[in-house]
């Protein structure tokens, strides 16, 4: 029997969340040039939060032996969103934004996971948030360049300098998930946890819609 190498089964299984994300109205209409600048910069908000969580969590994992190899500067965007902010908002840019209730969940989620110490719970959020950033997010970063004017200042949070070759990274990635060690039930409990921060983005989306007509 073939055994599907669990990054396979990993994609293959929560794709249909991954689309649902990125299909969200919002990003639809930021993608193709039908939101507004200020559309993009309530993105950047949200994503500082989610960010802040996911990278202060990573300090908890350090030793882990599970998620450690999946531990990368080369990976770290807070810096880049905290220029990002400023550029865009000005100095006191992060004294401007508030987190919206999926977001707050979300923030929520992961310090859940960084408490319990459950390595495979942050591995999924990692995985979702990274990945997708090396993949699809180099697309947003170009489109937002292009519809707003931007060189890098305001998208330095899509700019990876520091990975020559995202491909090779991303196969290292996976390479990386399918040595991990875990026994079937807990590979479960990873994917359906990949499944749930999908469904975190795309609410995200939803939420931002709202905020945007109540504005």
């Amino acid at each position: 029997m073939t055994v599907i190498p669990f990054s396979q089964a990993l994609r293959e299984r929560t794709w249909s969340g991954h689309g649902e994300s990125e299909g969200a109205g919002f990003m639809h209409d930021l993608m193709t040039g039908k939101g507004t600048r200020d559309d993009y910069v309530a993105l950047v908000a949200q994503h500082y939060f989610v960010y802040e969580a996911l990278e202060s969590a990573a300090a908890r994992f350090v030793a882990d032996a599970e998620a450690q190899p999946f531990l990368s500067e080369q990976l770290t965007r807070m810096p880049a969103l905290e220029a990002d902010l400023e550029f865009l908002l000005g100095a006191d840019g992060k004294r401007q934004i508030t987190p919206l209730p999926t977001t707050e969940r979300y923030v929520a989620r992961i310090r859940e996971i960084e408490a319990e110490g459950w390595a495979g719970g942050f591995v999924a959020h990692h995985y979702t948030r990274y990945l997708g950033d090396l993949s699809g997010g180099q697309a947003i970063g170009r489109l937002m360049k292009r519809h707003f004017g931007f060189e890098t200042n305001g998208i330095l949070f899509y700019l990876f300098d520091q990975i020559a070759d995202p491909k090779a990274f991303k196969e290292t990635y996976r390479d990386q998930l399918d040595a991990v060690a875990w026994d079937s039930e807990e590979r479960e409990r990873v994917i359906d946890e990949v499944l749930y921060a999908y469904r975190l983005n795309t609410e995200l989306f939803e939420d931002l819609t709202r905020a945007k007509a109540a504005a």
